[in-house]
């Protein structure tokens, strides 16, 4: 079973980006982050004859979270991160798709820190934080995926020296990090390549794709019950480099077909 997380930054402006990855790629699930649209734009006809369902939550002109299923129809279970009913901003979504459960998360980007925005990143990581344990505790099959706007280390991110003062590598997002996957949660792209530099989005400017000066930003996380499976994860990398394709690229795993812990009877 493949299992990608692929930031779009516009799916209406980049959709052909989309769907030539989607029939390149095949994953089976996708979790989709900026769809920078309101759910009546969101293109689900399009993506339906691509062979996927889908659930969304959009927002207009930012933000915005989908998951798509190859061949079915996702489950929605959540919308909306718990922990602050105020918050309106689409980030999040979960749904079950093939007695796995998904959740999909576009973490703030907090950006200029120290001041509101990064204040409403650190009440949004504690909150993922606080949620994450409550599905930790099910001991289900949980996959955690998307773009977390955080570079866990050093190795994650060219030249460190110059994100120091960064609210995406300040010491306490790194550490919220860290305290996630303290919880029992796997960093599956780490995982399966423990020493190597790889990245998930380098930015327009200064020819930051050319010269390989990205950033990990995009994870999938997985919990303790599904992590054994693991058997592949990589970076969809040459998409980058697609005519008006997104900042950011698909990032992937694979997980040995194995029925599910939480669907086994148990022994008479």
């Amino acid at each position: 079973m493949k299992i990608a997380t692929f930031n779009v930054n516009g799916i209406n402006g980049r959709l052909p980006v989309l769907l030539r990855w989607l029939e390149e790629a095949r994953p089976d699930v996708v979790c989709l982050q900026e769809l920078k649209a309101p759910d009546a734009r969101f293109p689900v006809r399009a993506i339906e004859q691509a062979g996927y369902g889908a659930i969304w939550y959009g927002q207009k002109s930012w933000n915005g979270v989908a998951i798509l299923a190859r061949g079915r129809e996702p489950i929605e279970t959540r919308r909306g991160l718990p922990g602050e009913a105020e918050d309106t901003q689409a980030r999040y979504i979960e749904a079950a798709v093939e007695g796995l459960l998904i959740g999909c998360l576009y973490l703030p980007n907090g950006n200029p820190a120290p001041g509101l925005r990064y204040d409403y990143k650190r009440r949004w990581f504690a909150r993922l934080l606080a949620h994450a344990a409550e599905l930790r505790a099910l001991d289900v099959p949980v996959v955690l995926a998307g773009d977390y706007n955080v570079m866990p280390t050093e190795l994650d991110v060219h030249k460190p020296e110059r994100w120091v003062d960064d609210a995406l590598f300040r010491p306490e997002v790194r550490e919220a990090f860290h305290t996630l996957t303290a919880q029992g949660w796997t960093d599956a792209l780490r995982a399966r390549h423990p020493g190597e530099r790889l990245y998930t989005f380098w930015d327009y400017l200064r020819r930051a794709f050319a010269r390989d000066a990205g950033l990990r930003l995009d994870h999938l996380l997985l919990s303790p019950t599904l992590a054994p499976r693991l058997t592949a994860a990589g970076v969809d990398r040459a998409v980058r480099g697609w005519d008006k394709a997104s900042d950011h690229a698909p990032v992937w795993i694979e997980l040995d077909p194995a029925r599910p812990a939480w669907r086994r009877k148990p022994k008479a």
